[in-house]
């Protein structure tokens, strides 16, 4: 396909309502310019390296979230069921004394079980997952604070591994370049191989040329990202694990049965069950998974922390989670969006966090102003809906 073929084939696609991620991106650069504009310090590398930790711990709940909202459902707990998680964390492992792996396997076998809970109770007796996760919010709250016992607080010391994970592990300046590197390898080698793939099978491909040149931009874009932050701690490896766990789900997702199971029964459950999807299956699955990333979430963030509180989960996280997997281009109708959703959508959130901070603006304009991203997300989804519905694409 030419580049002439190529720019028509992605105008036809922006005028049938398939904007992609454009808005969100359009979006981070407004809101970057912005912020930047009001206080220099908000595009230093120090912030940014900040910003990306941040964003590991809400933005790995928030990759749940999307694997659910593909599926036209929703899931109203996952920050109970990380708070939940982290209580379990703390509780066996400074309590109990057991070893750390065996802790965290076990705050995230309880984060599963929650989700398999939650997928029965949906697949079995038809209740809705709005009414399911609301009981399950209300619920795992109170069995977290069961957890916690009368204390109400555990801290973790400051030389365990997990805290040191969370707060002051980051990758040589060396290893990041070659990260970007190998990241890219991989991503071209996959376009190769889809290449290849459609050509044999005498389907429309992308040519070599393109995807060296997108091979070479995004090369670009990793090794400068990764030598601006290296200007002050580097890449933090936890916001690694999150990368790598976004990579993994977006793999899922478009390579493999399953995941092009989710997208089928998010797009229409009859017409998926139909087509021979074990429907109760992929119900089960994704919410099980959607569980399991909250309880990883929350480890995250308590290990960021440095404790398991009360407080865990509670607040905002909830919200922001659901609200970053929405800002980031998932459908609330269901089978559209990807695992990179859960990236942008979070970048943005705690993009406008932190700047609202360094301008020491109130929390209360925070929420505000996510607030208004929110709607505005929501109402270009619908928006495109109807676009893709008038041209014959939905």
């Amino acid at each position: 396909m030419s580049a002439s073929e190529q720019l028509a084939s992605f105008l036809a696609r922006i005028r049938g309502g398939d904007l992609g991620a454009i808005p969100v991106v359009v979006g981070i650069v407004v809101i970057w310019t912005v912020f930047q504009l009001l206080n220099p310090l908000f595009l230093s590398s120090e912030n940014l390296s900040n910003l990306t930790m941040q964003c590991a711990a809400i933005g790995t709940i928030a990759l749940g979230v999307v694997l659910v909202l593909l599926l036209g459902e929703i899931d109203l707990s996952v920050g109970s069921v990380s708070g939940l998680a982290a209580a379990v964390l703390a509780v066996s492992f400074m309590q109990l004394q057991w070893p750390l792996v065996l802790a965290i396997l076990a705050a995230m076998a309880i984060g599963c079980l929650v989700g398999l809970l939650y997928g029965y109770l949906f697949t079995r007796f038809g209740l809705p997952s709005f009414v399911i996760t609301l009981a399950g919010l209300l619920g795992f709250l109170g069995l977290q604070l069961w957890v916690l016992g009368e204390t109400g607080s555990i801290a973790f010391p400051f030389d365990a591994w997990i805290v040191q994970f969370a707060q002051q592990m980051f990758l040589p300046a060396w290893a990041s370049y070659v990260a970007a590197v190998l990241a890219v390898a991989a991503f071209a080698f996959s376009l190769l191989r889809r290449a290849r793939r459609r050509a044999a099978a005498n389907l429309v491909s992308q040519g070599y040329l393109e995807i060296g040149v997108r091979s070479a931009v995004l090369l670009a874009f990793l090794l400068v990202a990764a030598w601006y932050l290296n200007l002050y701690r580097g890449v933090g490896v936890m916001f690694l694990l999150f990368l790598a766990l976004v990579v993994a789900i977006n793999f899922a997702l478009t390579r493999t049965r399953w995941g092009r199971a989710v997208y089928a029964v998010g797009g229409s459950v009859e017409a998926a069950r139909r087509a021979g999807i074990r429907v109760d299956r992929i119900y089960l699955s994704v919410f099980a998974m959607c569980s399991t990333l909250a309880a990883v979430g929350g480890i995250l963030a308590a290990a960021r922390l440095g404790s398991a509180t009360q407080s865990s989960g509670t607040g905002d996280v909830n919200l922001n989670a659901i609200a970053a997997a929405v800002i980031g281009g998932t459908s609330l109708f269901g089978g559209r969006g990807s695992a990179f959703s859960a990236l942008i959508g979070i970048v943005v959130i705690q993009s406008i966090s932190s700047g609202l901070t360094l301008l020491n603006l109130d929390s209360s304009v925070q929420f505000m102003v996510t607030g208004v991203v929110l709607v505005l997300a929501v109402i270009v989804d619908s928006i495109s809906r109807r676009t893709r519905a008038a041209t014959g694409r939905a």
